[in-house]
């Protein structure tokens, strides 16, 4: 069981930089014999304490709009709401293949861009306001549909739509991840699917991660978070054609 542990630590560092820390903690749960729902909820039980961490240190170094972050949780909530209700009734290889055709021109756009996120050009107060609850809204129901990625989804919009600089960017998806986090964390544990005895320490790993990631996050910037997220994006790919080829 001790090899989960470097691998939470990793999840927990990568997400505190790039989202996508799911990609790498979730098989790690299911590796050493967890069920799947049982996986599910130790992953969101440990998670929230490392996200908790990353957001405080975005958050006393100033990397966060609080009005998009409130606007877009709430956004968020209904999103998600809807998405997974969604679910029960779309086939998620819909979904699958739409994200296969984007990725790859994602990851060009941020390659090519190089400007992409190094200044701040936040909008109007009624525009940011409207486009924050819409990201939200979105990527909320990407989530409750399919999930993997969010937290980088997140950051892209807030940057690519909001005009929001990549370390604000990234403040604020986590603080609308760290919430909604705590209400999924909080539903596991109610139904009995969190292991504790694996949580509790991976907690502590995710921990570590995560103070680690935010602050190399903070002092290096955008030529930190830009390849970070390009390796998220790729193991995203990775999954997902793993999945159409399982």
């Amino acid at each position: 069981m001790w090899m989960i542990f470097p691998l939470v630590f990793l999840a927990g560092f990568v997400d505190s930089i790039a989202g996508g820390g799911g990609l790498i903690s979730l098989p790690a749960y299911m590796a050493v014999g967890l069920p799947a729902h049982m996986a599910l909820g130790t992953n969101k039980f440990s998670s929230v304490v490392g996200t908790g961490i990353s957001t405080v240190r975005f958050v006393r170094n100033g990397f966060i709009q609080w009005d998009a972050a409130i606007y877009s949780f709430i956004g968020a909530l209904l999103g998600s709401t809807a998405g997974s209700r969604i679910a029960v009734y779309v086939d998620e290889r819909i979904l699958t293949y739409f994200i296969l055709a984007a990725v790859p021109f994602i990851a060009l756009f941020l390659i090519l861009k190089k400007d992409f996120g190094a200044s701040d050009k936040s909008l109007p107060p009624a525009r940011m306001a409207v486009y924050a609850a819409l990201v939200g809204l979105v990527v909320g129901a990407y989530d409750g549909f399919f999930g993997p990625g969010t937290g980088t989804f997140l950051i892209l919009a807030f940057t690519a739509l909001l005009g929001l600089e990549m370390l604000t960017a990234c403040g604020n998806a986590k603080a609308v991840n760290l919430a909604s986090n705590i209400a999924a964390a909080l539903t596991f544990i109610l139904s009995g699917n969190v292991n504790f005895r694996i949580g509790i320490p991976c907690a502590l790993c995710g921990v570590l991660g995560n103070y680690i990631g935010s602050g190399l996050a903070i002092k290096n910037g955008t030529k930190l978070v830009r390849p970070m997220m390009l390796a998220v994006i790729a193991l995203l790919l990775i999954k997902i054609l793993w999945d159409l080829l399982k």
